[in-house]
């Protein structure tokens, strides 16, 4: 289908916006008034920057406060619409946006209401324009879709449709079936926005906290369908207010909106995309780093192993049971793209720079993050070494499909490195879940992409208290959680970079790790006093237990599938590990305990 976007989604000048919708691959746009008076240009020159950009403008919108007034305002009103219509004409929209009355002086009159968008419909029409009219959710007589709708009916206008908008539809709690009983020509337009679930006034709620589909807690696809089944053939429209949208850049944004059209498409039966790849598990988590010795000692303390080195790069691997940590000491990889797209350099430069992740095909996989928009990483390799696909994360992580040598006809990533004499490194650790902060206006997208891209599985959202704000965190796994992710993002522009990537180890003893971590040199996070003082009046524990924990810092946590031990190296750069016990059952990642460990390392800092 056709999409367009909405340019108050956006970011920026109305010239930059337009580039942004395009280049992210749009087919047109609707353009708000307010954008439109801001401009320095003409509406006939925004016309061609449009069409020089392939877009077409699909809407103009909102006219505000038109139907169901007293006769002398009314007059004044369709003086006002003349003047738009007349814009629109330059503009080359051929359709507008009257959203239901606010004003003081609406009428509870449905017969007037119609009358009146009948007489606008007439104007409209010398004109050449449709008139699509849209239920506020805060209407202040007109507040439902199948009001409006009545309203469109009872008027009997050829250019008189509804516009329906899934924000002010779904906000309200109104059942979408009705949809279905509107014909299909009569719908002029369809606007989306998703929205986190949230309990507050619909109008702060709509100003601040849209998102684009399948970022929120709406059924948006559901919606669709509905509207899909009246014979709707128009574009597919976002029209989202959102408070870090609007600071954030307009062409990644624009990227990401697209995205979730596209996944909106998938769901909905309306589109072809190549089909989700679940990744199997974790192939390597790379790190990068201008000083080798303070991570190899961390590493080493940790029990890994020393096992290899990459045969045309600076790259060793590090090995313990089934965990491989490569460590990366190329200028190349410095700074890291994430890093220098955030502004912000670590302290010795040390991060988490690229993930490889075991995929049962990885290059539908790669095919699959193409579609949708991925950026596809350029092969910086020698010609001998394993041609691997990759593509880059919302903040810029590289991820790697990974086939590690099952297939004699893919490429094995572990072939490009040289075995080093090493004694053996501890047996049975693997990666348990990968922790990355994201950029402050990215988190809505990075969970999207983990989703749509990577196959993954979004868990329930989690706020966490930090000693300065408040942090969001949210994981994404695979079935049998062989593959976590967990995201995580500050509540302001600042948090972010107070925060470290992590990589957790699952050991089958996380008492015996710490202590033989502690005994190689190690240094393990202290907790506080007070925290193991609460877990002795939170829970019966077995005699010596507790000195245990406070001994080796480790933190505790219970649910019904059973208990999570865990612990925390000292931060290196912006990389610190965790070792953690699971129960099998066990399927959290110890948020109870976020805090108490957040405020432990900014003591550290």
């Amino acid at each position: 289908m056709r999409t367009s976007i909405a340019t108050v989604s956006l970011s920026g000048s109305l010239t930059e916006k337009l580039t942004a919708a395009s280049r992210a691959g749009f087919d047109g746009v609707e353009i708000f008034e307010n954008d439109l008076l801001a401009s320095p240009l003409p509406p006939r020159e925004i016309q061609t920057r449009c069409a020089d950009l392939g877009l077409t403008v699909d809407l103009y919108q909102p006219v505000r406060d038109i139907e169901a007034v007293p006769e002398d305002e009314f007059a004044r009103n369709l003086r006002r619409a003349r003047h738009k219509f007349e814009l629109m004409q330059e503009l080359g929209a051929d359709t507008v946006l009257v959203c239901s009355s606010v004003s003081p002086l609406a009428l509870d009159d449905d017969d007037l209401a119609a009358a009146q968008l009948a007489r606008l419909a007439d104007l409209a029409q010398d004109f050449g324009i449709r008139v699509a009219y849209e239920a506020l959710a805060w209407g202040r007589h007109v507040s439902t879709y199948d009001h409006a709708w009545r309203i469109v009916e009872a008027a009997g206008h050829p250019a008189l449709g509804t516009c329906l908008d899934s924000f002010h539809i779904l906000s309200r709690g109104s059942d979408p079936k009705g949809i279905e009983d509107i014909p299909g020509a009569k719908i002029f337009f369809l606007q989306l926005a998703d929205a986190p679930m949230l309990a507050m006034d619909v109008l702060q709620w709509s100003r601040h906290y849209r998102c684009f589909p399948g970022q929120g807690g709406f059924d948006v696809a559901g919606l669709v369908r509905h509207v899909l089944r009246t014979g709707y053939d128009g574009p597919l429209s976002l029209e989202v207010f959102n408070d870090v949208f609007r600071q954030a850049e307009a062409g990644p944004t624009a990227v990401d909106a697209q995205r979730s059209l596209l996944v909106l498409q998938e769901a909905v039966g309306v589109g072809e995309l190549p089909a989700p790849v679940v990744p199997t598990g974790v192939a390597f988590a790379e790190l990068v780093t201008p000083d080798a010795e303070p991570v190899s000692a961390l590493l080493g303390a940790l029990g890994f192993a020393r096992t290899a080195r990459h045969r045309s790069k600076p790259v060793d691997l590090w090995e313990q049971g089934e965990a491989r940590i490569l460590v990366n000491t190329g200028p190349a990889a410095l700074p890291h793209s994430r890093l220098r797209s955030s502004g912000r350099t670590p302290v010795d430069g040390t991060g988490l720079a690229a993930i490889g992740l075991e995929s049962p095909d990885p290059r539908a996989a790669a095919r699959r993050a193409e579609a949708l928009l991925a950026p596809v990483l350029p092969h910086r390799r020698a010609p001998q070494d394993a041609p691997l696909d990759a593509v880059a994360a919302p903040d810029g992580t590289e991820l790697f499909f990974c086939a590690s040598g099952r297939d004699p006809e893919l490429p094995d990533w572990r072939a490009d490195f040289a075995a080093v004499p090493h004694e053996p490194g501890a047996a049975g650790a693997r990666i348990d879940h990968l922790a990355l902060t994201q950029p402050w206006h990215q988190y809505d997208e990075a969970a999207l992409f983990h989703r749509s891209v990577l196959g993954l599985q979004p868990q329930e959202s989690v706020d966490v208290a930090d000693p300065y704000g408040l942090l969001r965190s949210r994981a994404a796994t695979n079935g049998d959680g062989s593959v976590r992710i967990v995201l995580g993002v500050g509540a302001a522009p600042a948090d972010d970079a107070l925060h470290a990537q992590h990589i957790a180890l699952a050991v089958p003893d996380v008492v015996a790790a710490a202590r033989a971590f502690r005994s190689a040199g190690g240094g393990l996070l202290p907790i506080p006093a007070n925290y193991h003082d609460d877990l002795a009046a939170r829970y019966e524990l077995a005699d010596g237990e507790l000195d245990t924990y406070r001994d080796l810092g480790i933190l505790y946590d219970r649910d019904a599938g059973g208990v999570f031990r865990h612990c925390y190296t000292r931060t290196v750069g912006r990389v610190f590990f965790e070792l953690v016990e699971r129960d099998p059952g066990y399927r959290g990642y110890g948020a109870q305990n976020a805090p108490v460990r957040l405020a432990a390392q900014h003591a550290r800092r």
